[in-house]
């Protein structure tokens, strides 16, 4: 099975806390992995900055929006308990809980919204619900705006002279260590008409 999106975690994270009681994020971690029947790999796969665990990032940020909606509130570091809100809710047996069902509560919606809009002003738009988590919502960006740099950039070096790309090839090398410095080893030898 795959790595759940963390809207998927909102629901069956409220319902481990349905009994009330206080709970650790690390019991939450271990309870709902086993419920999707993740492997061990699955749990210790890596967001692509490799600082975190895929699945405790997304069981992370479905903790924060639950709370952000009071549903659950933090009673501790990496503790959390089931409000009345939450129980209220709970009692509805809703089908899932994802942040088109969290919208329905005021505090959510301030979050979500982040910054307070002036009085006279339109209310801010709210981002559409997305399944990635804002690390990978990162680095999906951060990937695709890599991808256009290197694009535009070499675009740009295809544009120009062949004399250009003699040197900038001549100021890489030296620069990464090759051939010393540039007075002493960066001269380019091609002719006129090499194509470069």
């Amino acid at each position: 099975m795959s790595i759940p999106d963390y809207q998927s975690l909102m629901l069956p994270l409220l319902e481990t806390a349905a009994d009330g009681e206080e709970h650790s994020k690390r019991e939450a971690l271990d309870a709902l992995a086993k419920q999707f029947d993740l492997t061990e790999e699955e749990r210790k796969e890596l967001l692509p900055s490799g600082n975190q665990e895929i699945f405790d990032n997304r069981l992370g940020w479905a903790r924060t929006y639950l709370k952000k909606a009071g549903l659950i509130k933090y009673t501790q570091r990496g503790r959390f308990q089931i409000t009345d809100r939450g129980k209220a809710v709970l009692a509805k047996k809703p089908a899932a809980i994802n942040v088109a069902y969290l919208r329905q509560f005021p505090e959510f919606l301030e979050f979500v919204a982040a910054k307070k809009a002036p009085h006279d002003a339109e209310p801010p738009e709210l981002p559409e619900p997305t399944t990635e988590t804002p690390e990978e919502l990162l680095a999906s960006v951060s990937l695709n705006l890599r991808r256009q740099i290197e694009q535009e950039l070499l675009a740009r070096v295809k544009a120009c002279p062949a004399e250009f790309f003699e040197r900038l090839v001549v100021k890489l090398l030296t620069t990464i260590g090759y051939g010393g410095s540039l007075a002493d080893a960066g001269k380019a030898i091609g002719k006129s008409g090499d194509g470069g």
